[in-house]
């Protein structure tokens, strides 16, 4: 009895000098290596989620199924039912795209993530094809305000992948430029909305189709000469809201738009350094407002989106445009963490692996008025890095503290500074 004591306390004094040898700096960073299940790496971490939050709609949209098996679960204060459950599994399935397009678009990686991207890739086939057929039971709605929206998350989706683009049949190819032509019907709210519009063009014009320049010209003007507020930051048309949707739309889809418009010309060539300027700023506002756990600040309307708050951070590393002032590694430690806090939380997925209404697990009256279950798969776009391959520093390097851990850890940090551009 003595000896199983003594091994007792001789294991407990290992365990307790093994944690203090760990640096204050990186428990934060430890803990969330150990709440890793999937695998022993950031990546395989971060593939396991995205599949588990796009398998159930890729994989029932390619079987034709989606409208059959995807609750649609809905704000209590939604403002049209009927309109709201018709367009969730557009909402779904072009959020989705958004995010997993430039993976789907990658080569090579392990035996085991070329497997699932082919996998992926096939799904990803039949479930346009499924989505622009009339004839299928999984058709869209594509007509109206809300459509508008989730047609132009497809678009994004599309114009970073195309290997999906060039591998479609020829005539799904024309249901889909069919299907987006109808969302020209549809005047956008005087608000990011005009960036849906330019999306919708900014596909076409990606893919050497008529496209119409005035509605690119139209977001970017307004947000380069009327909307930029300060400091990293546009207003959402006329008036400035303090919540992400600089990050939901704003600034990852100014870029995609940008990018696509200076191949046709160089109408915007002067504004890309002050683009750029403002870009990177709101990177460091955003990976600064990641807490330690992977928290963050809990304002502005549509937060059940959860990790889609942070598209433009992951969008900026996907491009590789982070600042210098943020290294891949603490970025990537960063996003691993919102990841492991929005998507490991109880009840975030309900039983069949649908996600639930919530920021933390559950919780619906963080509801907006216009939330539909679909609606929840703009966190989708978190994953966007993964489009780099795992050679890639920002996969390959160790992990790094970012901003809230070497701030909160007794690390020194750099002071921050707002942006003037003049």
């Amino acid at each position: 009895m003595m000896f199983f004591k003594e091994k007792a306390k001789l294991l407990t004094t290992i365990l307790l000098l093994l944690l203090f040898c760990v640096p204050d700096s990186l428990v934060p960073v430890v803990v969330a290596q150990k709440k890793k299940q999937p695998g022993s790496s950031d990546r395989e971490l971060w593939l396991h989620y995205m599949d588990k939050v796009a398998r159930p709609v890729l994989s029932n949209l390619a079987a034709d199924q989606l409208k059959e098996t995807m609750p649609v679960a809905l704000s209590e204060k939604i403002d049209n039912k009927a309109s709201r459950e018709k367009v969730a599994y557009l909402e779904a399935f072009g959020r989705v795209m958004s995010g997993i397009g430039p993976w789907l678009n990658l080569e090579g990686g392990s035996k085991e993530e070329v497997a699932l991207r082919n996998q992926y890739r096939q799904w990803a086939l039949k479930a346009v094809a499924n989505a622009v057929n009339p004839s299928a039971k999984d058709y869209m709605q594509w007509e109206g305000g809300q459509p508008l929206v989730d047609a132009s998350f497809l678009a994004l989706g599309l114009i970073k992948c195309p290997w999906l683009w060039e591998h479609l049949d020829r005539k799904v190819q024309e249901q889909v430029i069919t299907a987006f032509k109808i969302t020209r019907n549809t005047v956008p709210v005087y608000s990011n909305w005009i960036l849906f519009s330019g999306m919708i063009e900014a596909f076409f014009a990606n893919y050497g189709m008529d496209y119409d320049p005035v509605r690119i010209e139209y977001g970017i003007r307004e947000f380069s000469e009327h909307w930029y507020v300060g400091d990293g930051m546009y207003s959402d048309g006329m008036n400035f809201a303090l919540d992400y949707y600089n990050s939901y739309v704003i600034q990852p889809y100014l870029a995609t738009i940008l990018e696509v418009a200076g191949k046709k010309s160089n109408r915007y060539k002067g504004y890309a350094p002050e683009f750029d300027k403002i870009t990177k700023r709101y990177a460091e506002i955003q990976e600064r407002l990641i807490n330690t756990d992977g928290s963050y600040p809990v304002i502005g309307r549509s937060i059940a989106y959860r990790g889609g708050a942070f598209h433009h951070l992951a969008d900026m590393a996907m491009r590789q445009q982070l600042p210098e002032s943020l290294s891949p590694a603490q970025v990537r430690s960063a996003l691993t963490a919102v990841i492991n806090k929005t998507l490991t939380a109880p009840s975030s997925f309900t039983k069949k692996g649908w996600l639930n209404i919530g920021l933390y697990g559950y919780q619906p009256d963080a509801a907006d008025f216009y939330i539909t279950t679909g609606s929840l798969y703009l966190c989708a776009t978190i994953f966007l890095p993964l489009g780099l391959p795992e050679t890639d520093t920002f996969w390959s390097a160790p992990a790094a503290p970012w901003t809230a851990v070497k701030a909160w850890t007794g690390q020194d940090f750099p002071a921050d500074h707002a942006l003037d551009l003049h």
